[in-house]
């Protein structure tokens, strides 16, 4: 049978270049083009948006009683877990493989995913690493960032400091308008090259764990949404946790693993593998 527009490039493969993989080695980030088509990111846009608007626990909390954190996107994890199909969107082999190749490693797992929905007139994100927020033994953890619309500089597109993701002042703190202020400072001072670009209907980013980032605010009369898969090496283990953000997430996304044991669980399956040509992980 031949597959449908809609879910025709979920498996198949992105051919990396050895540049690309070395400039995402130096920067720790990429913005990739025409991943994927139009007709996939409406089908499961549609999708995904629904889910977003039937968990949205901010609908009810007017802005001007958010703090900077919720004015800045409403989020929604874990959704492959909501509905059947986003599930086969978070376990499409074609992202996990990108994945695999820009970490330099045999394949990996899942971590979680999270919708991340900036309103019309949803506020700024401030500066921050994702890694922060878990843990995880090693840096090999990558994010992907899919808008489901394209993503003018009004509407507040992800923007990275290139090569910050070796930077280790400010790993200790959490997003916030002080960490903002204070990563910004940091990151001026170590003239790191700032890339803050508009995304167009099919473009994906990845970015590493440790590199820094922000979005601006979205000044348009529409919604940014934005659908992300992090991932992490499939043999990735579990650190103590340093912070109470991390003993957090160790609760919410890994539960049942152990420190310093591989985290295979059933919420966090092997996505793609090149040890696993035959595929037997399924998701």
């Amino acid at each position: 049978m031949t597959a449908t527009p809609a879910t025709s490039d979920l498996d198949t493969h992105y051919s990396l270049s050895e540049t690309q993989i070395s400039l995402f080695r130096e920067h720790g980030f990429i913005m990739l083009q025409n991943v994927f088509s139009k007709e996939l990111l409406n089908a499961y846009g549609a999708a995904i948006t629904d889910c977003v608007i039937e968990h949205n626990d901010l609908a009810d909390v007017p802005m001007h009683e958010r703090d900077t954190y919720q004015k800045a996107f409403i989020q929604v994890t874990n959704l492959w877990r909501k509905r059947e199909v986003i599930r086969k969107f978070v376990f499409g082999k074609r992202l996990a493989w990108i994945a695999t190749e820009l970490l330099e490693v045999s394949g990996v797992r899942l971590y979680h995913d999270q919708a991340l929905y900036k309103e019309p007139g949803g506020g700024f994100t401030p500066w921050h690493a994702d890694q922060q927020y878990w843990p995880l033994a090693t840096d090999r953890t990558i994010t992907a960032w899919v808008p489901l619309q394209p993503v003018p500089i009004e509407m507040g597109p992800l923007s990275f400091a290139a090569g910050s993701q070796h930077m280790t002042y400010g790993r200790d703190l959490e997003i916030s308008d002080a960490s903002e202020q204070q990563l910004a400072d940091a990151l001026e001072r170590s003239d790191y090259s700032y890339f803050d670009q508009p995304f167009n209907l099919g473009d994906v980013s990845f970015h590493l764990g440790w590199t820094y980032h922000k979005a601006g605010a979205n000044t348009t009369d529409h919604p940014r949404r934005v659908m992300t898969v992090i991932y992490m090496d499939e043999h990735m283990m579990l650190k103590n946790p340093e912070n109470p953000n991390q003993q957090r997430d160790w609760d919410a996304w890994c539960p049942e693993a152990q420190v310093g044991q591989v985290i295979d669980t059933p919420l966090n399956p092997v996505v793609f593998s090149q040890e696993d040509p035959i595929g037997k992980h399924s998701g």
